[in-house]
């Protein structure tokens, strides 16, 4: 199982720099390039919030589930 965080992609569609979206969410640009990355274990509610406020987005829109084929 698998969770790619498209996070880079939204922020290009919108036009919004990681600074600018670290500042209005209030997380520092060393954790929300992390959180780009997909190296974080997971993310608050509450940041996950912000952000798809502030991006005008769903959280499907930033997060993706890539399973594995795995037969019983």
């Amino acid at each position: 199982m698998t969770i790619i965080v498209n996070l880079d992609v939204m922020l290009a569609k919108r036009k919004v720099s990681s600074k600018e979206l670290a500042k209005a969410v209030g997380i520092t640009p060393a954790n929300l390039s992390l959180l780009k990355q997909g190296k974080v274990k997971g993310i608050r509610f509450e940041t996950l919030n912000a952000i798809c406020l502030h991006l005008d987005c769903q959280p499907g829109d930033l997060l993706e589930f890539r399973g594995e084929n795995k037969e019983l």
